[in-house]
Formats: C-alpha cells, structure tokens, sequence
C-alpha cells in the first residue's frame, strides 16, 4: 500500500473518530440543554406556587398567617436556590454547545483533509492531459 493510501486511511479513521467525538458532544448538550429547561420550568413553578400563597387573604387566626408566610419564605428560598442552579446549567450548557461547535470544526476540518487527499491519489491514477501543440508554420501554408 503507497504512503498516500495509507494517509488517506488514516485521515479516514481519524475522521470517524471526529464524528464519534461530535455525537458525544452533541448528546452532552443536549443534556445541557434538557436541564436547563426542567431547571427553568421548575423555577417558574415555584416562583407561581409562593407569589400564589403570598397573595391569600384567608388566615383566620396569626398562628394559620405565620404558618402561611413561613411556607411562603421557604418557597421563595427555594425559587433562588434554583434560579441559581438554573444560571450554572446555562452557562454549563452555554459551554457544551460551543464544545459542539469546535467538534464539528475539527470533524469538518479532517473531512476536507481525507477529501483532498483522495483527490490527489485519483489525479495520480489518471494520465496528464496534454495540451495541443502550436503547428508550425502559418494557415496559410
């Protein structure tokens, strides 16, 4: 086998590789991604559950308002707790995305090499194209 084939092989192999490596960066983004959103999704509802509580009127007695209003302190602690956590799964996923991106770049980057590569084996196979010659003389003759 010539060098140029075995380096086409190779480019081949490391090609498949770098599409192995960008599938697994794309499934880490989209777990990025499908976190964030359950992290979102989860701080909306309970930021809804305790602006919900804090606007009822109906305790009868303090003890029943203390009861309400301590819920409602423990509700909005866990709306920041998970507005921050919702803030690190964006900038995780924010991450995983532009690792996606760099990992298509190298596979596409291979891709070219192995494509160019390939061209210059099959130019190789193929005779040289011979120009015309000038004849001599003039059309007249």
């Amino acid at each position: 086998m010539s060098a140029d084939k075995k380096k086409l092989n190779r480019l081949n192999r490391l090609e498949k590789l770098r599409a192995i490596a960008k599938q697994t960066a794309a499934t880490e983004a989209a777990q990025a991604e499908s976190t964030l959103a359950q992290l979102k999704m989860l701080s909306d509802r309970t930021r809804g559950l305790a602006s919900g509580y804090a606007a009822r009127r109906d305790a009868s007695d303090g003890a029943a308002l203390h009861h309400v209003s301590r819920f409602v302190g423990g509700l909005q602690a866990l709306t920041r707790t998970t507005d921050g956590d919702a803030l690190r799964a964006q900038s995780i996923a924010d991450a995983k995305q532009q690792a996606l991106v760099e990992a298509e770049r190298r596979r596409a980057a291979i891709e070219d090499r192995a494509d160019l590569q390939a061209r210059r084996i099959a130019s190789k196979g193929q005779p040289p194209v011979l120009t015309s010659r000038r004849t001599n003389g003039t059309e007249l003759e």
